[in-house]
């Protein structure tokens, strides 16, 4: 996972919000203003990126953490009250590493009993099977005017800017082939090489999954599209030129 090497650019007062999954990605938020509702924004934004069916509300009573590190009035000093939800307290050091607070020791949240029962989360993996997988993602979410997006809607994230460290690809296919298997070889190599960040590759058979080469607007193969960070961008045809393939996933401009 890639933490965030800069902690000195934290501001001093702050609200923190960070929603785990099942499977050990994160996505999180720094809100210095201290007066945004984070929890839809976020489960809006992974729905985005893992590509899920809908956003996933029902894991914000399990697996969010949250912290207030604010100025005391009385005594004129920065104190902190951080706390997480069962599922997270194991993550306290990843807590710490992101919010930039050392050895601070995370305190349960009062939750209700079943909210969390596994076997209740269990019925929601079929139909989020990303959630369970670990992509090694920790996904920092910035926006421009956090106080005037309480509850975003759905197409919120299309309409805000974003900041993410991390890829989303999805490459469509006709079938397997040699030229599939050469295409794939190739764009790992390139993106272990000169990406330099956490990404997922999804690969899709349009011809097992027309449907979803529908929803992407997919007309034609090879097609690789990036889907995150926005704008969403596609390239057709040739893969071959490493530099091209660099100027469209935006490691070159």
């Amino acid at each position: 996972m890639r933490l965030n090497p800069d902690q000195s650019t934290l501001p001093q007062v702050f609200k923190g919000i960070a929603l785990f999954t099942p499977g050990g990605d994160i996505i999180y938020c720094i809100d210095p203003s201290k007066k945004g509702r984070w929890h839809s924004h976020l489960c809006i934004t992974l729905q985005e990126i893992l590509d899920l069916p809908e956003p996933p509300h029902f894991l914000v009573p399990c697996y969010t953490a949250t912290i207030d590190h604010w100025l005391d009035p009385h005594t004129q000093k920065i104190r902190t009250f951080a706390e997480a939800y069962p599922g997270v307290l194991q993550h306290q050091a990843v807590l710490n590493a992101i919010f930039g607070t050392g050895e601070l020791v995370w305190q349960p949240a009062p939750w209700q009993e079943g909210l969390c029962d596994r076997m209740v989360l269990e019925t929601y993996r079929s139909s989020f099977p990303q959630l369970w997988e670990d992509h090694d993602l920790i996904i920092p979410i910035n926006l421009s005017e956090p106080e005037s997006l309480y509850y975003p809607p759905a197409t919120a994230v299309q309409e805000v800017h974003t900041k993410t460290q991390g890829y989303v690809l999805r490459l469509f296919v006709a079938g397997h082939s040699g030229s599939t298997e050469r295409i794939l070889q190739n764009l790992h190599e390139l993106l272990e090489t000169h990406l330099g960040q956490p990404y997922t590759l999804k690969v899709i058979d349009v011809l097992t999954h027309p449907e979803q080469a529908e929803a992407n607007h997919v007309s034609a193969t090879p097609n690789l599209v990036r889907v995150w960070p926005h704008p969403v961008r596609r390239i057709v045809g040739n893969f071959d030129n490493a530099e091209k393939l660099l100027q469209f996933l935006g490691v070159m401009e």
